[in-house]
């Protein structure tokens, strides 16, 4: 059955992500130990274009600390994805000491819990999973950077200057960035009509205010696909196709492509201590948090000389995210924060998004 194939390789695309993240893991720990310890302090800010969709967007202050190859997030947003969120008082440790399957672990500071980030999945998990996706829309975005430039941002009404002004502790250059384009394609053709009008129901809620975490939208249990209709094209039609052009086999495709092209800012200091790169490794680190992926792919262009102390980075088609670097300093820690603390008990399911 469908459902069957689509569960071997959601099992093989995750194997391989793990086995790609294990590949990295040396290199990553031999950087991590050589930068020198410190604390990071950074904010998000999510806004929206959509009329009361910036009412519900969230805001997070997330502070980092480094120490060897260790590394302690704290925030109050663990996962932002499709508008659903988790707060709280959380903190996020890596211990690049310990064994891969013990390095992450989530605490929650509040209901004193920890559940460790697993690598391997339950059967359940993965079936809801597949359900999921059998029951969505197929949907990919890349931010395309082919056109981008970046131009100083004046100042000014009468006597226009370079826009130079403090982030925080760091004196910054702004810059205007231009050409960012927001690239998505969604497919549905394997949608049931039933499955696009709940989903448009889900849509419609969040549109006036809802969250996706109250109204209780369970995914649709189904063994398999509906099957396509026959096909009539014959082997001798489909081998000598034309190069590229081969014969559409399956259900016909229901697609759209939409592009969306950002305005954004962006404040470069030469006076901040740390370096994108270094920056990079660290994001490398907890890029399990979503919104931390797109900062670590934003960073990663060919950004103006400095360090990003401020920018505007697109997260949905929709939600545009401000992150700010406050505060930057070399420091020292008791190492008693990256453990876990004694009277904290282990819960496996407090993050199942983890």
């Amino acid at each position: 059955m469908l459902g069957n194939k689509v569960t071997a390789l959601l099992r093989k695309l995750k194997q391989q992500s793990r086995e790609s993240v294990e590949e990295k893991r040396p290199r990553l720990l031999k950087a991590l130990k050589e930068l020198g310890d410190f604390y990071l302090e950074l904010h998000w800010d999510f806004q929206s274009w959509v009329p009361l969709l910036s009412r519900i967007l969230p805001s997070d202050a997330c502070k980092i600390y480094k120490q060897g190859i260790n590394i302690r997030l704290d925030t109050t947003l663990i996962d932002f994805t499709d508008m659903k969120c988790q707060r709280g008082d959380l903190s996020f440790i890596f211990n690049g000491d310990a064994a891969p399957s013990e390095s992450f672990v989530v605490l929650d500071n509040e209901q004193k819990v920890y559940q460790r980030i697993h690598h391997e999945e339950s059967e359940m998990e993965t079936e809801e999973e597949v359900d999921i996706l059998m029951s969505s829309d197929i949907y990919s975005a890349t931010l395309s950077t082919k056109s981008i430039s970046f131009t100083r941002a004046q100042t000014g009404w009468l006597f226009r200057e370079d826009k130079t002004e403090r982030v925080g502790n760091f004196l910054a250059d702004f810059y205007l960035v231009n050409g960012l384009v927001l690239e998505s394609r969604k497919r549905r053709e394997h949608l049931s009509e039933e499955d696009i009008l709940r989903n448009k129901a889900i849509m419609e809620s969040l549109s006036k205010g809802g969250n996706i975490m109250e109204q209780n939208f369970e995914p649709v249990r189904r063994q398999s696909l509906t099957p396509p209709p026959q096909n009539t094209i014959t082997w001798e039609e489909y081998i000598s196709a034309e190069n590229g052009k081969a014969p559409h086999l399956g259900r016909e495709l229901v697609c759209k492509e939409s592009k969306k092209t950002f305005k954004a800012t962006i404040a470069m200091s030469q006076e901040f201590p740390l370096g994108i790169e270094s920056l990079l490794n660290v994001l490398e680190v907890i890029a399990p948090f979503k919104h931390f992926n797109k900062l670590r792919e934003f960073v990663q262009m060919k950004l103006p000389p400095g360090f990003p102390v401020k920018l505007d980075i697109p997260v949905f088609p929709t939600i545009t995210a401000t992150v700010t670097f406050q505060e930057f300093r070399y420091d020292e820690f008791d190492g008693s924060i990256f453990t876990i603390p004694d009277d904290y008990k282990e819960d496996p399911s407090r993050f199942p998004d983890l």
